[in-house]
């Protein structure tokens, strides 16, 4: 195993609690050192890390972070490549401020090159509570479990008034269908959630005009 990977998993998994709490400490105050900065306000944009730059979702990314770009908005992705190096490069093209929050993982690709303003975290938590705290909307493209990950915590967070309710775009109504299908059933007829809070929490694009057009009109900047 590399030296960087081994050195990533032994800090998790060897480092006493009391020590890993200074470093937690420390990256938190690192970032917001480094986020505090930021000038506009700020779009988080997730998704696939697999997808190709010749694939239609990276051309969909890309032209959406343009367009909110212009708009005035800041583009905050994980850093990494697929969807959020598409993200990065739109809001580079659009000359806004192009954000990542790259998280340190032992198998995991670096940072891509259209990230302008870098923070690293080696913990998870942090990551997603400074994309929480750092963004006026979510555009959630096709992806995975961490895709799914911060979706999901971003509505139960607005669910339950702990934030105060932002967009969340999901964006490709084909790939999403059968998951908002489910919520609307399953979850829902098991009253488990209310059918008003999937319809007022969640709101499906399939174009990057749509995504422009639904943030502009719910977000003052």
């Amino acid at each position: 195993m590399p030296e960087k990977q081994q050195n990533i998993i032994d800090d998790l998994t060897t480092t006493t609690e009391s020590w890993r709490s200074f470093r937690i400490m420390g990256e938190m105050v690192q970032a917001f050192d480094t986020l505090n900065d930021l000038r506009r306000s700020c779009v988080s944009i997730f998704g696939s890390a697999r997808v190709t730059p010749d694939s239609k979702a990276y051309t969909d990314a890309m032209h959406t972070a343009r367009l909110l770009g212009e708009e005035g908005y800041g583009i905050i992705t994980g850093g990494g490549p697929g969807i959020m190096e598409a993200a990065n490069k739109g809001a580079v093209d659009a000359d806004t401020e192009s954000v990542g929050l790259h998280i340190l993982l032992p198998f995991e690709q670096g940072c891509n090159p259209y990230v302008r303003i870098r923070c690293n975290f080696r913990y998870f938590f942090l990551r997603k509570f400074m994309f929480v705290k750092y963004s006026i909307a979510y555009v959630v493209m096709p992806g995975g479990m961490g895709t799914l990950d911060e979706l999901f915590e971003a509505f139960v967070l607005a669910q339950t008034a702990r934030i105060r309710p932002f967009p969340i775009v999901l964006f490709d109504s084909t790939y999403w269908a059968g998951l908002v299908d489910w919520l609307k059933t399953s979850v829902v007829q098991g009253g488990y959630v209310k059918a008003q809070e999937i319809d007022r929490l969640l709101i499906i694009c399939d174009t990057p005009e749509e995504v422009r057009e639904e943030i502009r009109k719910r977000v003052i900047i």
